[in-house]
């Protein structure tokens, strides 16, 4: 089995202090002493070196870690503690927070040990190596069970069609707990790259300054980072070591998809925008940057190593360009299964390499795939299919920002701005058809969205 991190790649702090990959898993001797192999930790994320320290540390050791953030409310991470009951909890020094049933054995740095009362042996599935939170939504106690072949096949795809190197250096611009910020680290680690952990925003000076004085190599974002690059114009500072702009975490718009690889060939840089999922350790598909504009708005084609094609909704498969159906993809990335509570990590690979995505997809007669919609995300109107992600993207070309939920006969639109209902009840009714009766428009002050910047939909009431 390859190891998933170079022993020569480098972790690097907000003062310039350069940590090994060794070195690292030689300070973890000590810290690591009284936790078994195999043992499950609930590991509370943060953008810091301590938290990789123990990140690097389980995966090394064959220890299974449930990735949270450290921001999250305690009362949601309980029902993943009452679920999974793990044998360890590692846990910023600055919580406040009792853990009942634990006691606290050790510390490193800013980070706590906290042991459970019970001496319980779980008999996890030995090719299990991590746990992520299917959305990025931290108290769920759904979570994507990913082997040690997922996150080496991924990160190996990942440095092969980004072509990243051992002198490649990356920013935590995203969660270390999100599959999607994870992989930059991972893929970065696995070729003896290097990896720059701040906890500051792309809106603080302060990134800035240490991502020119660390002369880092590559930024990567979801939609809602670049909506704020180009809002507060984040990329007009003089980055000479950026060579790389790599986007992913949802679908990007048109407009900003132009922007940016305007902005990109302009100063000589990768523009590559990216699909995945976390049930596929991360990435999926990606469209190299010559396509950028010719195939505006694609997925791209898949990884190396991963396949894709479409199914109608018998199963069937689609061999017809221009075809709606839902994506599948077959992959050495693909995830062993979900999990729900501590029983499910005694399952072995559920899933066998196929994943249906659950987006509605076309590829081109050149093979580029264009996601549509998603299965879920389609209501009936008086009998009438609705797409509800293309109203929103139809509102979205007349200025009007809106998240769109419903039920059969029910459309519900949400939105910022009260001269706003205007625009959208004449093209929901005028334009689409659909009779006034059933439409909805109710005005929020914002809409949620988890930390990858995608809206929670199941947070809109109806």
């Amino acid at each position: 089995m390859i190891k998933l991190f170079n022993n020569n790649g480098s972790v690097i702090d907000e003062n310039g202090i350069l940590y090994k990959v060794r070195d690292i898993l030689q300070y973890g001797d000590e810290v690591f002493f009284d936790i078994p192999s195999r043992s499950l930790v609930l590991l509370f994320c943060q953008n810091t070196v301590d938290s990789l320290f123990f990140y690097i540390n389980c995966i090394e050791r064959k220890v299974v870690p449930i990735l949270i953030d450290a921001q999250s409310d305690y009362s949601l991470t309980e029902n993943i503690i009452e679920r999974y009951n793990p044998d360890f909890i590692i846990a910023p020094t600055t919580f406040s927070n009792n853990f009942s049933n634990y006691f606290c054995i050790n510390n490193f740095k800013s980070y706590n040990i906290f042991k459970n009362n019970e001496n319980i042996v779980k008999l996890l599935d030995p090719i299990l190596s991590l746990l992520l939170s299917t959305s990025g939504t931290t108290g769920s106690p759904k979570l994507v069970r990913l082997s040690y072949s997922n996150l080496v096949s991924n990160a190996s795809s990942i440095c092969g069609y980004l072509n990243i190197t051992d002198k490649d250096r990356a920013i935590s611009s995203l969660p270390m707990n999100y599959s999607f910020g994870l992989s930059i680290i991972n893929s970065h680690l696995f070729v003896g790259g290097s990896i720059l952990m701040t906890m500051e925003s792309i809106t603080q000076r302060k990134f800035w300054n240490i991502f020119d004085e660390f002369k880092v190599t590559s930024l990567s974002g979801v939609p809602y980072t670049f909506e704020i690059l180009k809002k507060f114009r984040l990329l007009n500072f003089e980055l000479p070591s950026l060579k790389k702009l790599t986007q992913a975490g949802g679908k990007l718009s048109n407009d900003l998809i132009e922007y940016f690889a305007d902005y990109s060939r302009n100063k000589g840089i990768d523009f590559i925008v990216m699909y995945g999922q976390t049930e596929g350790t991360a990435r999926l598909s990606y469209l190299p940057s010559e396509f950028i504009n010719t195939k505006l708005g694609s997925i791209g084609r898949p990884i190396p190593g991963g396949r894709f094609h479409l199914v109608d909704e018998k199963g069937v498969k689609i061999e017809a360009s221009e075809t709606p159906g839902e994506l599948i993809y077959t992959g050495p990335n693909v995830m062993l299964g979900y999990a729900d509570k501590l029983d499910d990590l005694f399952d072995g690979d559920v899933n066998q390499g196929v994943l249906s995505t659950g987006d509605i997809a076309y590829f081109d007669f050149d093979g580029f795939y264009f996601i549509v919609g998603r299965i879920k995300r389609f209501i009936k109107i008086f009998g009438n299919r609705i797409n509800l992600d293309e109203l929103e993207q139809l509102l979205k070309k007349s200025g009007v920002d809106s998240a769109c939920v419903g039920k059969d006969n029910l459309l519900l639109v949400y939105l910022l701005l009260e001269e706003n209902k205007i625009i959208a009840k004449d093209i929901l009714s005028k334009k689409l058809g659909i009779h006034p009766s059933a439409i909805e428009l109710r005005i929020i002050q914002e809409f949620p969205k988890n930390e990858s910047g995608k809206t929670l939909y199941s947070q809109l009431q109806f």
